[in-house]
């Protein structure tokens, strides 16, 4: 038992770290508006699609992990 309670802690404490950085990422100007990011608007419907912000993100995230992964 005392695993799957470590277990539950741990995705609470990652569930409020995300949710803190999702509501920080509206701070940021930029994100969401770079060049490359799909905007297509309707009458009535609004598509986005991020694609230099989601590469970005990515390589971003992917030197995070890699210097951790180093140490």
């Amino acid at each position: 038992m005392f695993g799957i309670g470590r277990t539950l802690v741990s995705i609470g404490i990652l569930l409020v770290i995300v949710g803190g950085l999702l509501m920080l990422i509206n701070k940021v100007p930029g994100i969401g508006k770079l060049p490359g990011d799909i905007v297509i608007e309707r009458k009535n419907f609004t598509f986005y699609f991020p694609i230099a912000t989601s590469i970005i993100l990515s390589i971003l995230l992917f030197f995070i992990f890699w210097f951790i992964n180093k140490r």
